[in-house]
């Protein structure tokens, strides 16, 4: 589930950034690089998240 839901934000946010920086340098929004990109960090992500190590908070009493 939680690769479903950073698909998903991947996704949309990639495709918003891309969006909005075409629109700002005045060029076309191009779907099918930004939709390449997406894939390229998900996947970044997902090593991202495998390989940093996981800090678990205990508190001693």
């Amino acid at each position: 589930m939680r690769f479903i839901m950073l698909f998903f934000w991947a996704f949309l946010l990639t495709h918003m950034a891309g969006y909005l920086i075409a629109s700002m340098n005045g060029a076309a929004y191009e779907p099918l690089t930004t939709s390449i990109i997406a894939v390229i960090a998900f996947v970044l992500l997902i090593i991202l998240g495998e390989i940093l190590p996981a800090t678990k908070e205990t508190k001693q009493h």
